[in-house]
């Protein structure tokens, strides 16, 4: 059983990885040429069909690049594909899905303080909102209403805001936020293979058999294109969410939701503007950092952090230890959190301690004061799923363990 465990815990870092490597592929191919494309010029002498050309250096050489707006007069006799790079990265972070929150369920999905459900039902939800997801996506994009780009994109922003609700209001916080990446990310994928690389296969069909594409399958292949460019960047702010508790296991974690959506727009409007040559529209970075300030804001509510926690610079193991709330704290630790956080857990399927981090004594308690605070006393990050029934009074101590002591600790 011990090895069953180590193989499956490097089984997840292998894919963990691999999913990390395939998504910098996908996303520097996509950067490039969305900054390609956008920096091209048309010039006098370009061939019949070239709708611009760009000049660039990199590694000791120049390109020389020129763009068909829907396809040459013949066949090129190379033709480089970029699809894998999408395909892959869905495919590991599916696997990485499953690895991780389909077989720890009870664990990582589930809360049943949220939604009392069985792990069957759960991950029958998380499946079954993927592929949902992208129905109503694509026919939204095929109905009348996809004529018209920053309309369609509106509406699609309405829709991940209801499935950032809709999300919180079935899983645990950070699975919500994950699966709201594992949501987007599909739409993406999805646009890559349903349609970006079909339509391209018609105009080189056309191209062998001689005929004249048609160029509505390059018009529809940039709209979905256009989408992925402003989703982007969502995606990994959503994906690197499972680290920080403050962004997924708050009161309003949906409202943030909504607002790294914002973030991505503002963010990629300002590289899209510059790389069409247009400007630097700094407004963009200004309206971002309000918007993230917000978020910050919005993890602290009602309370927002007044700046204690940094006080973790130095602060003396005996300002926690000594603090007249810490007997009851160290109690409610030993009963939520010590069956995991032990030299040696008995909860179920927890062979080491996670990360590393011990709680069965005052000095291992008061040394992680900090992160004992931020996950289970300012967001209910801790126990995941809260899976241990630790209640709101006993998260009220731990805030005012820890606030009382740095304040303590500053008045010395």
């Amino acid at each position: 059983m011990y090895e069953f465990a180590i193989a499956w815990e490097w089984l997840a870092f292998a894919v963990r990885w691999l999913h990390v490597i395939t998504a910098i592929a996908w996303i520097g191919s996509s950067f490039y040429f969305i900054a390609l494309d956008l920096g091209l010029v048309k010039r006098d002498h370009l061939p019949v069909g070239a709708y611009g050309e760009e000049w660039q250096v990199h590694g000791g050489g120049f390109y020389h690049i020129q763009k068909y707006l829907v396809a040459p007069a013949t066949m090129p006799e190379h033709l480089t594909w970029f699809k894998w790079e999408s395909y892959a990265t869905w495919l590991s972070g599916f696997a990485m899905l499953c690895l991780v929150y389909y077989g720890g369920a009870d664990l990582f999905l589930i809360d049943r303080h949220v939604l009392d459900i069985s792990a069957t039902t759960a991950i029958a939800i998380s499946i079954g909102s993927l592929a949902i997801g992208w129905i109503f996506y694509d026919l939204l994009c095929k109905s009348p209403l996809g004529k018209n780009t920053w309309t369609l994109m509106g509406i699609l922003y309405v829709a991940l805001v209801l499935m950032a609700w809709g999300y919180t209001q079935v899983f645990t916080g950070r699975a919500a936020f994950l699966h709201l990446g594992a949501f987007t990310a599909t739409i993406m994928s999805a646009n890559v293979f349903f349609i970006i690389m079909p339509n391209q296969r018609v105009v080189v069909a056309d191209l062998i058999a001689g005929r004249t594409p048609d160029p509505k399958y390059g018009v529809i292949a940039k709209q979905r294109s256009l989408h992925n460019n402003y989703l982007t960047l969502p995606v990994i702010f959503f994906m690197l969410s499972n680290h920080y508790p403050l962004a997924f296991a708050t009161a309003y974690n949906w409202v943030i939701a909504a607002l790294v959506f914002l973030m991505g727009v503002t963010i990629r409007h300002w590289f899209n503007t510059t790389h069409a040559r247009k400007g630097r529209p700094t407004w963009t970075w200004i309206v971002t950092l309000i918007i993230f300030i917000a978020i910050m804001w919005l993890s602290t509510v009602p309370k927002v952090l007044t700046g204690e926690d940094k006080a973790e610079v130095a602060p003396a193991f005996q300002q926690f230890a000594a603090n007249a709330h810490f007997p009851a704290v160290k109690d409610a630790i030993s009963t939520r959190c010590s069956m995991c956080h032990s030299a040696e857990p008995v909860y179920e399927g927890i062979n080491r301690a996670p990360k590393g981090v011990m709680l069965e004594n005052d000095a291992e308690i008061a040394s992680h004061a900090r992160e004992i605070y931020i996950q289970a006393g300012r967001s209910h990050a801790m126990p995941p799923g809260n899976i241990t029934d630790m209640t709101n009074d006993e998260r009220k101590l731990v805030t005012a363990w820890f606030e009382s002591a740095v304040s303590e600790g500053k008045t010395e």
